[in-house]
């Protein structure tokens, strides 16, 4: 075995082991938790840059970086599974845990069990995305749900122990209805290898064997759930709005980024585009759900008074659009949900975190509040214009490269309503957006509100301040998501490889 074959089991288990070392050196030293969760998140960071690395084949010849635990056949075994897609959702999630870091470091909360958290939802976000089978899917989502109800509870009010018990509840609902569902395909073929089941479903089961239609139902529904599908969402507008200002740009780029990430592997790689194409209605429920849930999560932003819940309400319809595509089955509409998928986790990182600078340094937490932010706090409005920008889809942005290979799929397919679903989504995300610039750079603030106190950290150790490392982190955000703008063409040809292997068939 290779060094580099290493790296995968590394990327997920040294987070998991670290997570807890603030704990136990926390009966010496206080406060030591972001020290051990910095050195963690940097060193991951590298290694998640060294294997995309390889497997782009920028070092060595490229290809997929598979870990075989104990190597045993992977029939039988645990593979972790690095390829084209994985790659990109593993340097995201490392990017992004140790990227939002440097907002809690002052922005709080700051206890050691608080980073301990971190690092453990940090450890089951790159097992999710790496996981090779079915079974150890259910594993590191659990693992992710146990981190996000940590971090969320770590408020000081009882509206985010409420908010919390809310996404332990329907979580928990998720993850086991998915549980039925690979019990299903465990019944139906033997085997729980994601690699094995792509060959199994058609040759021993068949496509149109009733347990591998029920586990397929089941599958979806409990990441509908965990992807915060509309009418399913509930627990998400609540987990972003009342979660610690350090933690909503983690949970809101990441925790729903990766299970659609899983969403979309166990739809292409295990159940495959042909499953899609024969099964009746199966393909036209998911484009359904995804179209329906755009125009739902739309609407409801743009009525939406308070940032954070407004924002929340607008991944919702994002996350709809990325379903939408998933249902669409063609190369086309892939790449564009997968470009979708990161420029969405990366903007929402960078207008949480500008949330979060606006509440601890101008006290301002709703849309009314935000009048004259321009005037007082031009970095960081600046910033979020950009970023608001980015998220309605006006070129160049990676919002708008993603938005536009999708309405091209839907064309392809011929799916016209996606591309009207498309367009009317922009014009709602325009609405909201819009209220907001026009708060921060056509209103002057109210004397009597101007300036607003400056907020505390969510510990309530002390008060914070907004800091430059955070200015630098929003700033990067914003010109991140426009350079992507122009990536597009290499976009394509990083996911080439992987979309075409799983259409070959088709």
């Amino acid at each position: 075995m290779s060094n580099v074959e290493l790296l995968p089991a590394l990327l997920v288990v040294v987070p998991i082991l670290a997570a807890a070392v603030p704990i136990a050196l926390g009966l010496k030293v206080d406060r030591n938790g972001w020290s051990v969760a910095a050195i963690t998140c940097t060193a991951l960071f590298a290694g998640a840059a060294y294997l995309a690395a390889v497997v782009y084949g920028y070092l060595g010849d490229g290809g997929r970086v598979v870990h075989s635990l104990g190597g045993y056949d992977r029939q039988y075994g645990i593979e972790l599974v690095a390829d084209e897609l994985s790659a990109m959702i593993v340097l995201l999630v490392a990017a992004t845990s140790a990227g939002v870091l440097a907002f809690t470091r002052v922005g709080g909360p700051r206890g050691n069990t608080f980073y301990s958290g971190w690092l453990l939802l940090t450890g089951g976000l790159l097992g999710l995305s790496m996981t090779g089978d079915v079974f150890n899917m259910f594993v590191f989502l659990e693992i992710v749900g146990l981190g996000t109800y940590a971090l969320i509870s770590s408020g000081d009010g009882p509206e985010s122990a409420v908010a919390a018990l809310k996404y332990l509840i329907l979580g928990t609902v998720g993850a086991s209805i998915y549980l039925i569902g690979v019990g299903f395909l465990f019944m139906a073929t033997g085997t729980l290898n994601m690699i094995e089941l792509s060959t199994a479903i058609p040759e021993t089961a068949g496509y149109d064997h009733t347990l591998v239609r029920a586990a397929f139902a089941f599958i979806f529904v409990g990441f509908a759930i965990k992807v915060a599908q509309w009418p399913l969402h509930t627990w998400q507008p609540d987990a972003y709005q009342h979660a610690p200002d350090g933690v909503t740009p983690l949970i809101a780029a990441l925790v729903s980024t990766v299970s659609a990430y899983a969403l979309a592997r166990l739809m292409y790689t295990v159940f495959t585009p042909e499953f899609l194409q024969v099964t009746p209605y199966a393909a036209e429920v998911v484009v359904t759900v995804g179209a329906v849930s755009v125009l739902a999560g739309s609407t409801l932003a743009v009525i939406q008074q308070d940032v954070k819940r407004m924002f929340a309400y607008s991944s919702v319809a994002q996350f709809g659009l990325i379903v939408a595509a998933y249902g669409l089955v063609n190369e086309t509409a892939l790449i564009g949900a997968i470009v979708h998928l990161v420029g969405h986790g990366l903007m929402k990182a960078g207008l949480f975190v500008a949330a979060g600078i606006v509440a601890l340094g101008y006290g301002a937490r709703t849309v009314d509040e935000y009048a004259g932010l321009a005037q007082h706090r031009p970095v960081v409005a600046a910033s979020t214009a950009l970023l608001l920008i980015a998220l309605i889809g006006i070129p160049p942005s990676v919002g708008f490269v993603g938005k536009w290979y999708i309405a091209v799929g839907a064309v392809e397919a011929q799916v016209w309503p996606v591309a009207a679903v498309i367009f009317l989504s922009t014009m709602l995300t325009l609405a909201y957006s819009a209220r907001l610039l026009e708060k921060m750079y056509f209103t002057p603030a109210a004397p009597a509100e101007a300036p607003h106190a400056a907020g505390v950290a969510t510990d309530g150790n002390g008060l914070s301040r907004v800091t430059i490392g955070m200015l630098v982190l929003v700033v990067a955000a914003a010109l991140i998501a426009v350079a992507l703008g122009f990536a597009g063409d290499l976009f394509f040809e990083l996911l080439e490889p992987f979309v075409e292997e799983v259409f070959t068939d088709v």
